[in-house]
Order: structure tokens, then C-alpha cells, then sequence
């Protein structure tokens, strides 16, 4: 057998060879790549409390609970407030799509509310009720979002229910001729629904920890926040339940 020879390398080779990816960070900001520029992470892990600061390490659950919550609250109202818009322009169907997105955000705030079940009662009142202030639901921003877009949701739907000639009773009778009016309708309640469940929810845990017969960080009794549970954005939309009912009956 004759000598091996190695096969050479020619510069077709050369030029062939995958080159390496550069997956280095283009965007601007802090941070080692785009993930943490984009989602600012470095900014957003340094909102809460290091444990130097912390007066009980349950300081950590507690501001990443309602941090997240504003988050949600902020996704909630906000989608409401452009479906607004779209209903303005008529765009009905875009803006069931928002709606039925913002009645999500509220169910995974409700879930959010569970985490904050696994505080001691007695180390909450003792270690961090404390460092509170005056702090208070009632001041938070995204919740004062959605009682502020609310309103306003609740109007257009009445103004083009009107537009269609229809009573709220009408609505729901000829539900499967005004589809989009019908799913406008129900997707109100499911938003009414969902920010009282929510009130429901905050109310027991606040009892479930501080109790329901004593007094809150800004001189509220608690018991007056369970008094809020029963208010509704729409009455006009529970009610029409009864009504419904009460002519389904005559026709039997």
C-alpha cells in the first residue's frame, strides 16, 4: 500500500465553516443580556427589601406579593381602558378580546392573595405590621385603577345597548341576534365579578392575620372593609338576573 496522505484544506473549506454567533446584547440598559436589559431585571430585584433591611424575612413575601399584584392591576386596567377606546370606535370585538384578557389579570391577583396565608399572624403583627406606616390598600395605584376605568366601561356598554334600540332585558332575550352586545354584557359582570372576588379575598386574609374586629394601618376598622364586598361597579347587570327570572316564570 502506497503512503496516507492527510487531505489538505482548501480555502472553499475556510469560507464554509459555520462562524460562531454573537449572541452579545444589542439593546441599551443594565444588565449582561437583552432578557435582563428588556425586562430591566436589575432594576426590578432591587424594589424590595435585602435582608439587612428587612425587620422579619417575611418582609421578601410580603412586598413581592403586592409588587406583583400592582403589576397585574396596572395589565388589568389598563387593557380595560383601551377596550374603552375600542368601544368608542365601535370596535366591539376588539375589545372583547381586551376584556375577557383583563377578567384573567384579576383571577391571578386573587391567586397571588394565598401566598400571603403563609405568614405567622403573630410575627406579621408583631415584626412587620410595625414598618408599614400608613400604608394601606386603599392607596394602592392599581386598584385605584380599575375603580377609576370601571365607570366608564360600564357607560359605553349602555350607550351602545342604546344605540341598538335594547333595554338590558332585551339584551339578554335576544341574546343570539345582538351576539357581541350579549358578550359585552357578560363580559361586564365577569369584571364586576372579578374585583369583588378580589375584595372578598383581601378581606379574609387581612381578618385571617390581623383579625376582623380591630383597626387598620390608616385608622380603618377592618370590619368596614368587609362592608365594601357587596359593592358592585353594575347592579344593573345582577339585577337584570331577578328580572329575567320573574318573566321566565310568567311564561311557564
Amino acid at each position: 500500500m502506497g503512503p496516507k496522505y492527510a487531505p489538505s484544506v482548501t480555502s472553499r473549506d475556510v469560507t464554509e465553516a459555520p462562524a460562531e454567533e454573537d449572541y452579545s446584547p444589542i439593546l441599551p440598559g443594565r444588565g449582561e443580556s437583552d432578557y435582563e436589559r428588556y425586562l430591566r431585571t436589575e432594576e426590578l430585584l432591587s424594589l424590595q427589601k435585602t435582608p439587612e433591611e428587612q425587620a422579619h424575612r417575611d418582609e421578601l413575601l410580603f412586598q413581592v406579593v403586592h409588587q406583583s399584584s400592582e403589576l397585574w392591576l396596572k395589565l388589568a386596567w389598563s387593557e380595560v381602558e383601551t377596550a374603552i377606546g375600542y368601544l368608542r370606535e365601535r370596535k366591539i370585538a376588539s375589545a372583547i378580546r381586551l376584556l375577557r384578557r383583563a377578567t384573567d389579570a384579576m383571577k391571578t391577583i386573587v391567586g397571588l392573595l394565598d401566598m400571603l396565608e403563609h405568614m405567622s399572624p403573630w410575627e406579621y403583627t408583631r415584626g412587620i405590621r410595625p414598618v408599614l406606616g400608613h400604608g394601606s390598600g386603599f392607596d394602592s395605584p392599581g386598584w385605584n385603577g380599575v375603580r377609576r376605568v370601571s365607570p366608564d366601561l360600564g357607560s359605553v356598554f349602555h350607550e351602545l345597548r342604546r344605540e341598538a334600540g335594547l333595554s338590558i332585558v332585551e339584551v339578554y332575550q335576544r341574546g343570539r341576534e345582538f351576539e357581541d352586545l350579549y358578550q359585552l354584557a357578560e363580559l361586564l359582570t365577569e369584571w364586576d365579578e372579578r374585583t369583588t372576588i378580589w375584595r372578598v379575598r383581601h378581606f379574609k386574609v387581612v381578618e385571617r392575620i390581623i383579625g376582623g374586629e380591630v383597626v387598620g394601618t390608616q385608622g380603618t376598622p377592618v370590619e368596614l372593609l368587609g362592608g365594601l364586598i357587596h359593592r358592585r361597579f353594575y347592579p344593573e347587570l345582577w339585577d337584570v338576573r331577578n328580572e329575567l327570572t320573574e318573566l321566565a316564570k310568567q311564561e311557564e
